[in-house]
């Protein structure tokens, strides 16, 4: 038997694929789902959800004339095939790496990218803007919105279709159902999608088309097919969906590839109202480790592809996340008042061991951070204890129902913001940069950040101890530092820091986990005989204002140190500083931030070095403040 020929080395854009047979595309598949697997597992990433689309991944590009036809995924975990189509193959490997191509959708990059993502739930809104365009401006082209299940928790997809009948009549949103996103998806819609593919009505029909169309002559098997297809649809009931306004179509399956490109086809000529195809894959299809993953291999660090092994860590400390999680159940064993609310995201915020622990007490409300927030505002007005565990950058999509449902009435409800700060490999749609300021804006809330592991249980212990207002507390992706943990953490006094190390030339205070790098920084000092205060506000709201005009009572020049973006902790201070009048005085302040940039992706290290908050960038903070050139600073003592 003559060799394969390879056709993936053939294809450099998604139009060397229209010409291709159906056993071609097969075979394309094939080849895309392997490259995939060898790809990631050289990067790490997000595996499992982009094997399940490499079938509809090469069945869309096949049909609709991308990039003219606009082709927008949901979230963007699923996009590596749709990368390695569209001419980034020579550059899939470095995927989340410095310089290199995000792990999401990006405009920048690509103009197969016509819609950034990262975020759930934005991809029927963003497709139904580009519709409305279109229409507004006479063109023809096409516009397809993929987005998963899991999205499907979001009220944003829905807002979306429910506008759809009324904006345009030309619309495809293909919902991915894998019936799982990160975790297994959650909620009513969740049941309703299952039923539909697992309900008898499904089965029998599909059952009997397959039966009768055997019974045909081959030129009306491909009739009777199309007409099984759509019996299946009127037994299953596209109910919801045609109430919206969609003309329903499916369950099909998302792994065939001669029904994937004959709906489609069929999809793309419809043009009186929007069309939803209902489309059923298996997250991790055709990578074994994948398949009998608990996770379906979601996000995996670098790996062997034959056995699928991932590398092991080479750190040995405590991650945050692990040790909020771990404190929080110290703390409901003692208190049943406390309850835990995660947005779909129960293994990301630690809250799987919590449920494990407590079921009864654990909420996944799914991909619904707004729900989420005035959930927790609902049990907190009824006396309970909750802690809203969310990542700092999805709790951006909770903020009205922060303001307006929890902080205005001054509930008792804990956020803890889980990735503050710069989250390497994701980039900047998941950097946790704007918490301090949104939060610390609010009239009542505290808002603290730990400077490591052990601080981190003791802000959890304050949290559970704050009963008359809102709370919040920040702290960063990975590991900790090795510091050792109390069996149970004290609370903190509200609104008072530390000082650490006591100096005279210049005051480092800095809030949260840049604690260490200022030390750090504080030694340089050191070097070049300068003397150096290193202080740990542990608090941005209510500040420690007695520290604070302490430090500049006492020192030449005041540095602030965060993880955050401008308009955070060191405007906070500025702010105390002027109103105390501790300016007059003639005190030097340098606040270092994030810079005023959305930073790409990098290893955390060189990311933080690239901000300026590491320990060299901080002493250059420092020597600048004082007026000092860094070659010149070691003839200077303190």
């Amino acid at each position: 038997m003559p060799p394969v020929t390879p056709l993936l080395d053939t294809v450099s854009s998604p139009a060397d694929t229209r010409a291709m047979s159906i056993p071609q595309l097969r075979q394309l598949a094939d080849e895309l789902r392997a490259e995939t697997i060898d790809a990631v597992s050289q990067t790490g990433g997000h595996l499992g959800a982009g094997l399940g689309v490499v079938e509809l991944t090469v069945a869309l590009h096949h049909v609709y004339e991308t990039p003219r036809d606009i082709l927008i995924w949901d979230v963007g975990h699923q996009a590596y095939p749709h990368k390695i189509l569209t001419g980034r193959r020579d550059r899939i490997r470095t995927l989340r790496q410095g310089g290199g191509l995000s792990g999401f959708t990006k405009r920048a990059e690509s103009p197969y990218d016509p819609f950034g993502a990262a975020h759930a739930a934005t991809s029927i809104s963003a497709a139904l803007g580009f519709a409305a365009a279109r229409d507004r401006k006479g063109d023809d082209n096409k516009v397809v919105a993929v987005i998963g299940d899991g999205s499907m928790s979001a009220g944003m997809a829905y807002e979306a279709m429910n506008n759809a009948m009324e904006t345009t009549k030309q619309l495809t949103v293909i919902l991915n159902d894998n019936d799982m996103s990160i975790a297994p998806p959650v909620g009513g819609m969740s049941a309703y999608m299952a039923r539909l593919v697992s309900g008898g009505g499904y089965q029998s029909i599909r059952n009997l088309g397959k039966a009768v169309s055997k019974a045909f002559p081959r030129p009306l098997q491909e009739a009777a097919r199309k007409a099984e297809e759509y019996a299946r649809g009127m037994v299953t009931g596209g109910t919801f969906f045609e109430e919206l306004g969609f003309y329903y179509v499916g369950p099909i399956d998302g792994h065939d590839m001669d029904a994937l490109i004959h709906v489609l086809q069929n999809a793309r000529k419809i043009d009186d109202k929007p069309v939803l195809v209902h489309v059923v894959t298996h997250k991790g299809k055709g990578y074994a480790p994948a398949e009998n993953a608990a996770d379906k291999y979601h996000g995996v660090v670098k790996f062997d592809v034959v056995t699928g092994q991932q590398a092991k860590s080479q750190g040995g400390h405590p991650q945050y996340t692990k040790v909020f999680a771990q404190e929080l159940v110290k703390h409901a064993e003692r208190d049943p008042a406390i309850v835990a609310i995660t947005a779909a995201m129960p293994s990301g915020t630690g809250l799987d061991l919590f449920g494990q622990k407590f079921p009864e007490r654990t909420y996944d409300v799914g991909i619904a951070e707004q729900h989420a927030v005035t959930f927790a505002a609902g049990l907190a007005a009824d006396g309970m204890k909750p802690f809203c565990a969310i990542y700092s950058t999805f709790l951006q999509r909770g903020y009205d129902q922060v303001v307006h449902d929890v902080a205005i009435q001054g509930l008792p409800v804990r956020f803890a913001m889980d990735r503050a700060g710069l989250v390497g490999a994701d980039g900047p749609t998941h950097a946790g940069s704007f918490d301090i300021g949104f939060m610390g804006a609010l009239p009542g809330m505290v808002l603290m950040a730990p400077a490591d592991e052990a601080e981190l249980a003791h802000a959890v212990s304050t949290a559970v101890a704050i009963d008359d207002r809102p709370s919040a507390f920040r702290y960063p992706r990975g590991e900790g530092l090795g510091v050792q943990i109390p069996d149970l953490a004290a609370p903190w006094e509200i609104g008072k820091g530390r000082i650490v190390r006591e100096g005279n030339a210049v005051a480092i205070l800095s809030f949260g986990t840049r604690l260490s790098e200022s030390l750090k920084a504080a030694d340089l000092l050191a070097a070049r005989g300068l003397s150096a205060t290193v202080a740990d506000a542990r608090f941005a709201k209510p500040l420690d204002i007695d520290l604070i005009l302490r430090l500049a009572r006492e020192h030449e020049a005041l540095i602030t140190v965060e993880e955050g973006a401008v308009g955070g902790f060191g405007a906070f201070v500025l702010q105390a500083l002027a109103s105390h009048g501790a300016l007059d005085r003639g005190l030097k302040v340098r606040t270092l931030v994030l810079p005023d940039v959305f930073q790409d992706q990098d290893k955390p290290d060189l990311m933080y070095a690239q901000a300026g908050l590491d320990a060299e960038g901080i002493l250059r903070g420092a020597l600048s403040a004082l007026g000092v050139d860094n070659a010149t600073a070691k003839g200077r003592r303190a």
